[in-house]
């Protein structure tokens, strides 16, 4: 069964575990991988971010930097400044039009998450887990909001280079634990933090598929999960006509089908740039949560010893 969570974010709290909560994707990026800069425009974001709401959102995610392989995302990246230029109006934008609305800024820069935070957000989601920034995890101590941790291996640019990894899963647990002390230490509560096993980020093709198969021994750690497959290469790889990997505009499907996979194996949270095809899957998905006996795994090992 998948555990169940308060996740204690700026001004609220939000129940995670006993319905799955989806997080919407806010690109304004002029060169975002998946819809290449559709939304950069502020107006156009924040009319895309309420769409996304009137479909079922539960968070909207609002980040100002692509970190698709070759965006140029090193030791410095985007300057602060230029991100924020992108950020703030959109976020702004959505509170005045969505007072309510949960709002995550997607952003490893101490700077962009405090003044975000500043304008509404409730939760700073650091694909870097506080590694890129030295400021961050004093900012983020100090701003009392809901974090989410990302794995990653190395920085995008750097991806192609890594090698297998022998156990994704040994893997991805063992240094999402490191990111979780290293936030604690910084005196961040456990109830702000949620993981992300970063799917894609610095992964092979290889490894994906494993760490989404045994996604549930992430449980172990003992805080939310955020998994975030939508559109990504290895699901075009998968679904490649003739070797070619399909473009992330035909990813849609085989997107619902990992978010659907994620969810049956406990994902808390699952951030999609399709709103209404996951928040469908997630209703189906925490049905047969529901439905499943909480002895179910019990059962079938005394069946798997008697067959």
């Amino acid at each position: 069964m998948r555990p169940r969570y308060r996740w204690q974010l700026k001004t609220r709290t939000l129940e995670l575990g006993v319905r799955t909560s989806v997080m919407g994707i806010v690109n304004v990026t002029p060169d975002s991988f998946s819809d290449g800069g559709k939304f950069f425009d502020r107006d156009k974001a924040v009319e895309h971010a309420l769409a996304m709401l009137d479909e079922g959102a539960t968070i909207l995610d609002v980040g100002g930097e692509s970190t698709r392989p070759g965006a140029g995302v090193r030791d410095s990246g985007l300057p602060a400044d230029e991100e924020l230029r992108r950020v703030i109006p959109v976020i702004e934008g959505i509170r005045r039009a969505a007072p309510d609305a949960i709002i995550s800024v997607d952003t490893y820069k101490a700077e962009v998450a405090r003044e975000a935070v500043r304008a509404g957000a409730e939760i700073v989601n650091d694909v870097s887990s506080m590694r890129w920034d030295s400021g961050m995890a004093a900012t983020l101590e100090q701003l009392h909001c809901g974090v989410v941790l990302m794995h990653m291996r190395g920085r995008p640019d750097e991806w192609h280079t890594l090698p297998l990894m022998d156990d994704v899963v040994r893997v991805v647990h063992s240094e999402l634990a490191d990111a979780a002390l290293a936030a604690t230490d910084a005196r961040i509560g456990r109830n702000q933090i949620v993981l992300d096993p970063g799917f894609g980020f610095g992964k092979l093709y290889e490894d994906n598929y494993p760490l989404l198969a045994q996604l549930d021994q992430l449980h172990g750690l003992g805080y939310p999960l955020l998994v975030g497959t939508s559109r990504k290469s290895f699901i075009g790889k998968t679904l490649a006509r003739t070797g070619t990997p399909v473009p992330p505009s035909e990813r849609l499907y085989g997107t619902v089908a990992t978010v659907t996979a994620a969810i049956l194996k406990g994902a808390h949270i699952v951030r999609v740039h399709d709103v209404k095809p996951a928040v469908d899957a997630a209703a189906i998905a925490d049905e047969i949560l529901r439905a499943t006996p909480e002895d179910s795994s019990e059962r079938r090992s005394i069946g798997d010893l008697l067959a």
